[in-house]
Parts: C-alpha cells; sequence; structure tokens
C-alpha cells in the first residue's frame, strides 16, 4: 500500500491545486464555437482519474467510440485538449508542426528535467543543439561504430546479471543495461558508482515527471523534482570537467556525444553553454532508461510467451553466430540479416508501444474534421488509435510478424516513434539496442515466462507489473 501513497496524494490534493490553477488561468470565449465532442470531467479534475483508473489505451477507445473515431476532447493535466486519432489525425498533426502547432510539455516533465531558467521557456529555446545535428549523430552511418560497444556490453550484461540465475525479472535489468550503455555511449562513463550518481535519481525523476504537479513531501512530483536537481548537478560537475580536458588537450575531435556537443558551434560561431548541453544529454538519457528499456521489455515478454515465435528468432539468429568467430562482435551486416528478427520486434511495439504518444500546443486557431481547435489548446496523438484498430490491422490482438512483411502497415498506423519533423531522432540506435539485445538473449538462452498472465501497468511506460519474471534455460553449447 505504502508504494502507492506517492500517486494517491496528488489526487487527494488535486482539487484544491486545480481550483488554483482553475481561478488564475484566463478563459476564452470557447464555448460558442463549435469544438470537438467530448468532455471536460469533474469542475476542477478534469478527466484525470478516468485516464489514470481506465488506461491510456481504453481511455481512448471508449472515447473514439462515445464521441468521434477523428478527434474528441477532454481535460488532462489541467489543461483543454484535443485528442487527434486514427491515420488521419497522425498525419495532421505531424505535417502541421511549426505550422499549426509547436512542441509541448506538461509542467510536471519541465520542472522535473529542466533547470528553472528554461522551465518558462519555448522549447524550441530550450535545446541550442540542432536537430540536424540529433539527426547526424544518431543516424545509421554514424550509429555503425557503436555495434560492437553495444555488444559487448550486452554480452557483459548477461555474464554478470543472468547467468548465475535461473529466474530474473527482465524489466528491472533492462533498465540497467540500457542506461549503463546510454552512459558509456553519451558520457564515457564506465565505473558503476558514477552511473549509480545518475541513475538512483533518474529513477525519482521518470517516476514522477508524468504525475500531478503537485510539489508535497511524499508524493512522486517532489521525488522527480528532487530527483531531476540531483541529475542536473552531476551533469554539470561532468560537462565541466570535460571541457577543461578537451582545452588542455587540445581535442578537435568528440570522441562520444558529449565531447561532439562541447565542439560543436551554431551559425554565429558560438559554443553550448553547459546547460544547453545538459538539457539535451538528459533528453536522451530519458529515452534510454525509460523507452528504449520498455521496448527490449516488450520484446523478451513476446519471446518468452510464444514459443513460435522464439523458435524463428532462434533460427535467424544462430546462423549469425555460426558465422563470427568465438569472440567476435556483432557488426552492421548481421544486424541487416535480423530481418524477421525486426518484424518481431515491431510487432511488439505495435502491441505494447513504449510511448504513447506526445503533445502539441496550437499555436493558431484551425478546423479538423469539421470542428473548431482554439489556440492554445493542447493537442495529443497516441499509438492506441491506430496500433489495435481492426480498420489497419486486422485481428489487432494477434502476434504477426507478417503484418511487417513487404511494404508493411499503411503510412501513420505503425507510429512507435511518431513522425513528421518530431520523429524521434532515436529510432536507429533504439532498433540497433534492441537487436543486439535479442540476439544475445536467444542465442544463449530459451526464456519461459514465470506469469503467464501477468497484468502490464501503466507509468511513463508499460511496465509488467511483476517486472517480468523469465525462467532461464541456457542452451548447452
Amino acid at each position: 500500500m505504502e508504494s502507492f501513497l506517492p500517486y494517491v496524494l496528488p489526487l487527494i490534493l488535486l482539487p484544491l491545486s486545480l481550483y488554483l490553477v482553475s481561478f488564475l488561468r484566463k478563459t476564452g470565449p470557447t464555448e460558442s464555437k463549435n469544438l470537438p465532442p467530448g468532455s471536460n470531467g469533474w469542475p476542477m479534475l478534469g478527466e484525470n482519474m478516468e485516464f489514470a483508473l481506465s488506461g491510456p489505451q481504453q481511455f481512448v477507445k471508449e472515447r473514439m467510440q462515445k464521441y468521434s473515431p477523428e478527434v474528441f476532447r477532454t481535460s488532462l493535466l489541467g489543461e483543454k485538449m484535443a485528442v487527434f486519432c486514427g491515420a488521419q489525425g497522425n498525419k495532421f498533426l505531424f505535417t502541421n508542426e511549426n505550422k499549426l502547432l509547436t512542441s509541448w510539455w506538461p509542467q510536471s516533465m519541465k520542472k522535473a528535467l529542466l533547470f528553472p531558467e528554461f522551465i518558462e521557456s519555448n522549447l524550441k529555446e530550450v535545446s541550442a543543439l540542432k536537430r540536424s545535428f540529433h539527426h547526424d549523430i544518431l543516424k545509421p552511418e554514424a550509429l555503425k561504430q557503436y555495434i560492437p560497444a553495444m555488444d559487448s556490453l550486452a554480452r557483459q550484461h548477461l555474464d554478470s546479471d543472468w547467468l548465475p540465475n535461473t529466474v530474473v525479472k527482465v524489466f528491472p535489468l533492462s533498465k540497467k543495461y540500457t542506461f549503463e550503455l546510454a552512459c558509456k555511449l553519451f558520457l564515457s562513463l564506465v565505473d558503476q558508482e558514477d552511473i549509480k550518481k545518475l541513475s538512483d535519481p533518474f529513477t525519482l525523476v521518470t517516476n514522477g515527471m508524468f504525475s500531478v504537479p503537485i510539489d508535497f513531501p511524499g508524493t512522486a512530483y517532489n521525488g522527480a523534482i528532487k530527483g531531476g536537481k540531483i541529475v542536473r548537478e552531476e551533469l554539470m560537475r561532468i560537462i565541466t570537467e570535460r571541457r577543461k580536458e578537451i582545452v588542455m588537450n587540445n581535442e578537435t575531435e568528440g570522441r562520444d556525444l558529449l565531447s561532439k556537443m562541447l565542439l560543436v558551434r551554431d551559425e554565429d560561431g558560438k559554443f553550448m553553454s553547459e546547460m544547453e548541453i545538459s538539457n539535451n544529454i538528459i533528453g536522451l538519457l530519458v529515452a534510454s532508461f525509460e523507452t528504449t528499456s520498455s521496448a527490449v521489455t516488450a520484446v523478451m515478454n513476446y519471446l518468452a510467451g510464444l514459443p513460435h515465435i522464439y523458435r524463428e528468432v532462434f533460427k535467424e539468429q544462430m546462423e549469425i553466430a555460426k558465422s563470427k568467430g568465438p569472440n567476435e562482435l556483432l557488426t552492421w551486416e548481421d544486424i541487416e540479416k535480423m530481418k524477421y528478427s525486426w518484424n518481431v520486434a515491431r510487432e511488439s511495439l505495435r502491441l505494447t508501444p513504449p510511448a504513447q504518444g506526445a503533445f502539441r500546443e496550437t499555436t493558431t486557431e484551425f478546423t479538423y474534421a469539421g470542428f473548431t481547435v482554439p489556440k492554445g489548446w493542447k493537442t495529443f496523438w497516441t499509438v492506441h488509435s491506430t496500433h489495435k484498430n481492426p480498420k489497419y490491422f486486422p485481428e489487432p490482438e494477434k502476434f504477426d510478424p507478417k503484418r511487417f512483411e513487404g511494404s508493411g502497415p499503411a503510412p501513420y498506423t505503425f507510429v512507435p516513434f511518431g513522425g513528421g519533423p518530431r520523429m524521434c531522432p532515436g529510432k536507429e540506435y533504439a532498433r540497433l539496442e534492441v537487436l543486439v539485445f535479442m540476439h544475445n538473449v536467444v542465442t544463449r538462452f530459451k526464456i519461459e515466462k514465470a506469469i503467464p498472465n501477468e497484468k502490464i501497468v501503466f507509468h511513463a511506460s508499460p511496465t509488467p507489473a511483476h517486472g517480468l519474471p523469465v525462467h532461464l534455460h541456457p542452451h548447452e553449447k
């Protein structure tokens, strides 16, 4: 019961908090407009309770059926919100980024992740790092060099944390692995104590960054605020030390992501500040700590629960393993052979997507599907309006990797990484990390779920209620 207190306390205090917010908030004359159908929920509470209790998938499904399969309105996180649905809704939001919409984060996220100086800033101003630079450092050509390091760390991780046991909990171990890998590749951190200085407070951040923003002792949000402050302080220490090293050694080429950020200049020839670099690294670490580990867990969940799928993946991966020397690490060419494995991974992400969608803010009033969405409203696109929609995926609950053969799903229907100019730049990084981990697990173990019908609960991402314990059956050499 105690573990639920950080989440229950905000709900007890929520009415008072939201009353103050609504009292101070200016409201526009929107009632006379043809707004999307829907409900604002309870006075002051909105539909936060319904969203939390039913989960995002059921919440979206019920309102699509009740109000509109195209767009409906709701009130979440103290904001008036239009939820866009279906492939057309996804396409509209993705293609109108920077035209009708701009990026938006809930206040709870901004206060947990960013320096106070940046909280009121437009998200575009938060990151001085150009999106093109993100794509340059995370595109396939740049990531090829990471594959051997990913493979090496995956082997070490399985040797130390999996092999000595007969049962392991996949979710916490995948978090440990993905975060250690990010620290190594982005920051060149390998010492366990140094990594722990970041991972412990990061747990507080991810547990509370989507909670109701009430900074009261004992709440998840309060923990996220404290954890974020510790993370930023530690990153600032690392960044400052690295800048001194670069100047002292007259370095001109970055040995990792941090060094590359310290060496890059903007169009005016200026270097990024330590705070700006910290903002960017925090964003990448959050993705690796929460989203990528959730993707790895989803794949392991289906491999452990579907023996016929496991057998086909095992067959493909063993062909690759047999072509390698005893200690030879994986290469880009090996990854390109993992066709079936990647289809399995994509089907896992369709059924259990790590991210539920993303928010935007309208910069101008516009009309969609005959309804008016006022300026200043928040919008939300969600994987749950297409991923399990029989209109796009027949027998949507069936696990079928063949859906991704040939040309694959129709555009804007499979969106675990978003789309348009805001498509996740780490998509290829996640693909490599998932495939490398799959290769190492299936070539060493047959895995079997310890709890066949383990419930999935939603926090920042879908989480197995008991951490996905699996029985390990090592292969005979």
